[in-house]
């Protein structure tokens, strides 16, 4: 019977790690196919050359167009007399140009670096197999948050990166009528998360700011390269050099992409268009960095190191991975370590393959 307990745990865990990855494959293929498919079809159009009869009249029109002469309206709004505005050109061009052409490279520089890091140094084992005794990490308010603010995230990337790159990839697949109707979808979708997605920000800022303040001990685990060379873990509080890294740029420039955010979201408050252009540049090549370094994060915290998604799924981790990887945070919590039955968590979720007994 024991044994037959013991299969059908395995068979459970087997089945929770299947769909975890199936989870995570999702998201960054929802994310980098767009990407992929906008690059091969840059890469397709210049390698051809187009030719455009020029209406030499058209070059006069337009120059007085971008003089952005004042006209007479009864709108009050600023700048409501201009009916085209010099600076939406300017804008077009450098959101067209160098972010559309450039910023995709980011995001396929994250994942290269995630594709050699998993290859070269493999994933981050446990040292100890665990013996069933965990202590609590993550409260269930903390984990609620987490996973809210995640998904979130993964919705806004998504439909940012569809209405931001989209138009180059979707059009030839769904049509101009099949585009516009999903266009209209994410957008909707976009603004309508982005609100909640900034509150979630802000609270996990709050909430987490007394556990990120930089002391010593990160820069000796910087100093170590964060155990990745050498072998030996650096020893870590509560939180290490690489998540506090991580917690300030949520907060310095997630937070950037929440205000342009907002400001983009609410034009009701005086901005000027050259504003909100400005502010929409700003919030493309923000948000793009941070999906880039997202990315790793998920690696990280899911294939990268064994032990470290049940922290964030279950609220607990086991006293070995807490040994290893955070030290002087399991030195002040280690009396509360408990059974994982007592918990209500499977004790052997962290056991790989190669830590089993024959």
């Amino acid at each position: 019977m024991k044994k037959q307990g013991d299969a059908k745990a395995r068979a459970k865990r087997v089945h929770v790690k299947i769909m975890l990855w199936s989870i995570l494959l999702i998201a960054v293929g929802a994310m980098v196919a767009p990407l992929s498919g906008y690059l091969f079809v840059e890469l397709a159009s210049a390698q051809g050359s187009s030719f455009e009869e020029v209406n030499p009249r058209s070059e006069t029109t337009w120059r007085s167009v971008r003089e952005g002469v004042s006209g007479i309206t009864t709108v009050q709004s600023p700048e409501a007399g201009v009916l085209i505005h010099n600076g939406g050109e300017n804008w077009r061009q450098i959101r067209n140009g160098l972010v559309a052409n450039v910023m995709p490279w980011v995001l396929a520089a994250a994942v290269i670096a995630i594709t050699l890091a998993y290859l070269i140094g493999g994933r981050n084992r446990l040292d100890h197999r665990p013996t069933g005794q965990v202590v609590l990490r993550w409260k269930l308010w903390e984990r609620v948050l987490h996973w809210t603010t995640a998904t979130l995230f993964i919705v806004l990337s998504i439909t940012g990166l569809s209405l931001l790159f989209g138009r180059a990839v979707l059009i030839p697949i769904l049509g101009p009528a099949g585009f516009a109707a999903y266009a209209e979808v994410a957008m909707m979708s976009h603004n309508y998360s982005g609100p909640f997605f900034a509150a979630c920000v802000a609270a996990m800022a709050l909430a987490w700011v007394w556990h990120n303040v930089p002391n010593k001990t990160d820069w000796e685990w910087f100093k170590a390269g964060g155990g990745i060379f050498g072998g030996k873990h650096p020893s870590a509080g509560r939180m290490n050099g690489g998540e506090k890294v991580w917690f300030w740029f949520v907060v310095l420039v997630g937070g950037i992409v929440c205000i342009t955010g907002v400001v983009l979201n609410f034009p009701i408050w005086g901005q000027t268009r050259e504003i909100m252009q400005q502010a929409s540049l700003v919030h493309a090549v923000a948000a793009i960095l941070w999906i880039g370094l997202f990315l790793g994060h998920a690696y990280i915290g899911t294939a990268g190191t064994e032990g470290a998604i049940d922290g964030m799924a279950t609220g607990y981790v086991s006293v070995e991975w807490a040994k290893q990887h955070h030290d002087l945070w399991y030195e002040d919590v280690k009396d509360q370590a408990i059974d994982a039955s007592e918990a209500g968590v499977k004790s052997g979720v962290a056991v790989s393959q190669r830590d089993k007994p024959a």
